[in-house]
C-alpha cells in the first residue's frame, strides 16, 4: 500500500511546501505592511513632538525677551520689582534679591543712630572724614534750631556736597543722612520736592554722577547691616517716606522680598533649560545667567489649545512633559504629544494584522487538513480496494467450500447408492452445507441491503422466548457440535422486526461455536431491565482493545477455534441491526471464559 501512495504523499509535501513557502510570503508582506503603517505613525508622532519642542522653546524665548527690561530695571534700581526673575553674575545670584545680611551680634547703626539723635556722636579720629561729616551735620542741626532756613539751606548742601566727595561706612552714612532729613522734616520748612528726592529718587552730584535716595541707599548697602539694623532702619525710612509724601509701598515690598538664601537652581548649564520648580534659564557667555518665573503646565496648556485650533491634535489630544527630572534641557525636551486617536489607530493596526494572520493561520489549517484528508481518502481508498479484494477472495472461499462438500457428497451418495453402501447421514450433511451457504448469502443480501438504507425494518411485537426458540432448533440444525442453549427471556416482548432480531442471535450464536475450543458450546440468553438482553459464551474471548473494532466491516480477529471462517459481516450487520431498531450492541466483558454481549433497546421497544 505505501508504494502506491509514495505518489501521492510526494505530490502532497511538494504541494504544502509551495503553499507554505506562498503563506510565509505573505504573512511577511502583512507584517511589512504593519511596520510601515507604525513608522508612518510615529513619524507623525514625532513631527507633532518637534513643532511642540519648537513652539514651547520659542515662547520660553519670548517670555525672557519680554522680561528683559523689568530685568535690566530690577538690576539698576533696588526699588524696582524683581517677582518672577531671576539673574546670576559670576556664580553669586544677583535676582531675586538676598538679604545677605551682617552676622554680627551688634547693632552698630541703631546705636549710631541713637547718639547721633541724642548729639553724642563723637569722632575718634579728627582727620578721619567721618569727623568733617558730624561737624556739616551739626551746621545743620544749629540752623534748624535757629530757624534760619537760608542757612539751613546751605548747611544741607555742604553736607551733600560731603557726601559725594567721601564715600564712608553705611553704617555711619545712612544713620547719619536718616538723622538730617528727620530734623529737617520735624523742625524745618523743606521744598518737598528736595525732600522727596533726598528720601527717594536721589540728586544729580553735579560731576555726572548721582546721589541716591534714602530708600535706595538702604536696599542696595543692606549686607552692610545686622537684621536688627536694617529693620530699625526700614522701619524708620518708610515713616520718614510716609511724613515727607515719598512713595513708601513699592519700598515696603522691596524689603519683604528680599530672600535668605538662593533659590535651588544649577549652577551650571549648557544651554537653555526648564526647571520644574517654575523657571526658565538661559546662560549668557560663561558668567551670567538670565531667567523668568514660568508656568510650565500654563504653557503646555497654552500650547494644546494651539495645537488644537491648528488641527495638529483632536479635542482629546493633549502635550505633556515626561519623566521626573528637575531639570530639563531645551535640546532634549521630553515632551510627549499624547492623543486617544494614536491608540486607536494603533489597536485597529493590531487588530487588522491579527485577522490577516489568523487568516494565514486559518489557510495553512486548512490546507494541512485537507492534505491529510486527501492523504486519508486515498489511504482508505486502497484499504478498500484490499478489504475488497480479501472479501472477494473469502466469499470466494466460503462458496467454494461449501458447494465442493455439496459435490463430494452428491457423489459419493450416488456411489454408496450404486454400490448399495449405508447413506443415511450423507442427506443431512448436504443440507447442513446448503444451510451453511444460503446462512452466508443471507448476511451478504442483508448486509448490502441495510448499508444501502433499502431495509425499512418491519416492527411489531415480538417475543423473545419465541425468537430463542427458533435459534435453538436453528443450531440443532447447522450445529457440527454439541450446544447448550440457556434462555431466561421470560414473557419480554420488544416492538422489532422478526427477521432480523433472528438473524442477529443466529450470527452471535454462530459466532460463539466458531470461536470456541470447548465440548459443548454453551451460550446464555437473558433479559435485564430497561429493554436490556445480554447474550453470553463461553468462547476464547476478544482482547480488550478490540472490543469496538470487531464491529467493523470485514474485521475478522486470528482464529483460536475450531474453524474460523466467514465473510467477516457478521457482527457488523449485527450492529446495523440494532441501529435500525434505535439501539445499540456492544462487549460488556470478556476473557478467554467467554463474552458477553449486550443488546439495549429503545424505551418504546418495550411495551
Amino acid at each position: 500500500m505505501l508504494r502506491r501512495l509514495l505518489p501521492m504523499l510526494v505530490a502532497l509535501v511538494l504541494g504544502l511546501a509551495g503553499l507554505g513557502w506562498g503563506l510565509g510570503y505573505l504573512h511577511r508582506i502583512f507584517a511589512n505592511e504593519r511596520e510601515d503603517a507604525r513608522l508612518s505613525l510615529d513619524s507623525r508622532r514625532e513631527a507633532l513632538e518637534q513643532y511642540a519642542r519648537a513652539s514651547l522653546t520659542q515662547s520660553l524665548h519670548d517670555k525672557l525677551e519680554t522680561a528683559k527690561p523689568a530685568l535690566e530695571a530690577a538690576v539698576a534700581d533696588p526699588l524696582a520689582p524683581a517677582t518672577g526673575l531671576y539673574l546670576r553674575e559670576r556664580g553669586t545670584q544677583v535676582l531675586p534679591r538676598l538679604a545677605l545680611h551682617d552676622t554680627g551680634d551688634v547693632s552698630p547703626a541703631r546705636e549710631r543712630y541713637a547718639r547721633l539723635r541724642a548729639g553724642t556722636e563723637v569722632a575718634e579720629d579728627l582727620d578721619d572724614p567721618w569727623a568733617e561729616r558730624l561737624a556739616r551735620t551739626r551746621a545743620v542741626e544749629l540752623a534748624l534750631t535757629r530757624g534760619d532756613r537760608r542757612a539751613s539751606t546751605v548747611a544741607l548742601m555742604a553736607l551733600l556736597q560731603h557726601r559725594s566727595q567721601y564715600v564712608l561706612a553705611s553704617t555711619r552714612d545712612v544713620p547719619g543722612l536718616l538723622v538730617v532729613l528727620e530734623s529737617l522734616a520735624e523742625r524745618g520748612d523743606p521744598v518737598p520736592q528736595l525732600m522727596q528726592a533726598l528720601v527717594r529718587d536721589g540728586l544729580a552730584d553735579g560731576k555726572g554722577g548721582r546721589l541716591d535716595g534714602l530708600q535706595r541707599l538702604l536696599l542696595s548697602r543692606r549686607s552692610r547691616f545686622t537684621p536688627a539694623d536694617f529693620q530699625f532702619l526700614m522701619e524708620r525710612v518708610a515713616a520718614l517716606s510716609t511724613k515727607v509724601g515719598a512713595p513708601v509701598d513699592d519700598f515696603a515690598s522691596r524689603a519683604r522680598e528680599l530672600t535668605a538664601s538662593p533659590l535651588p537652581l544649577p549652577a551650571l548649564l549648557p544651554g537653555p533649560a526648564l526647571v520644574r520648580a517654575g523657571w526658565y534659564l538661559e546662560p549668557r557667555g560663561g558668567n551670567q545667567v538670565r531667567g523668568v518665573a514660568v508656568d510650565a503646565t500654563e504653557l503646555l496648556a497654552s500650547l494644546t489649545r494651539e495645537m488644537r485650533e491648528r488641527g495638529l491634535l483632536d479635542a482629546e489630544g493633549s502635550v505633556r512633559l515626561l519623566g521626573d527630572a528637575p531639570v530639563l534641557s531645551l535640546e532634549a525636551l521630553p515632551l510627549a504629544v499624547a492623543t486617544p486617536e494614536w491608540a486607536r489607530a494603533e489597536t485597529a493596526l493590531e487588530r487588522r494584522y491579527r485577522l490577516k494572520t489568523g487568516m494565514v493561520v486559518l489557510c495553512a489549517g486548512l490546507a494541512l487538513g485537507i492534505a491529510a484528508l486527501a492523504f486519508l481518502a486515498q489511504h482508505r481508498k486502497y484499504r478498500f480496494l484490499e478489504l475488497k479484494s480479501d472479501f472477494v477472495a473469502t466469499v470466494s472461499h466460503e462458496l467454494r467450500t461449501p458447494l465442493a462438500s455439496i459435490r463430494l457428497l452428491a457423489e459419493t451418495l450416488e456411489w454408496r447408492l450404486a454400490e448399495g453402501t449405508d447413506a443415511r447421514d450423507y442427506p443431512a450433511r448436504i443440507v447442513r452445507e446448503a444451510d451453511g451457504l444460503g446462512f452466508l448469502v443471507e448476511n451478504l443480501l442483508s448486509f448490502n441491503r441495510i448499508d444501502k438504507g433499502r431495509w425499512v425494518p418491519r416492527l411489531e411485537p415480538v417475543r423473545l422466548d419465541e425468537i430463542v426458540s427458533l435459534l435453538r432448533r436453528d443450531l440443532e440444525s447447522w450445529s457440527k457440535v454439541p450446544v447448550e442453549l440457556e434462555a431466561e427471556a421470560g414473557e419480554l416482548t420488544l416492538r422489532a422486526d422478526a427477521q432480523l432480531l433472528r438473524l442477529l442471535l443466529s450470527n452471535l450464536a454462530r459466532n460463539a461455536c466458531a470461536y470456541n475450543t470447548r465440548d459443548p458450546v454453551r451460550l446464555r440468553v437473558e433479559t435485564l431491565t430497561g429493554g436490556r438482553v445480554r447474550f453470553s459464551d463461553n468462547g476464547v474471548g476478544i482482547p480488550p482493545a478490540d472490543w469496538e473494532r470487531v464491529f467493523g466491516e470485514f474485521v475478522r480477529l486470528p482464529g483460536q477455534g475450531r474453524e474460523v471462517a466467514g465473510s467477516g459481516l457478521g457482527l457488523a450487520l449485527c450492529r446495523r441491526i440494532m441501529r435500525l431498531h434505535s439501539g445499540t450492541l456492544h462487549v460488556v466483558a470478556s476473557s478467554p471464559e467467554g463474552t458477553t454481549f449486550e443488546l439495549s433497546f429503545p424505551p418504546n421497544a418495550t411495551p
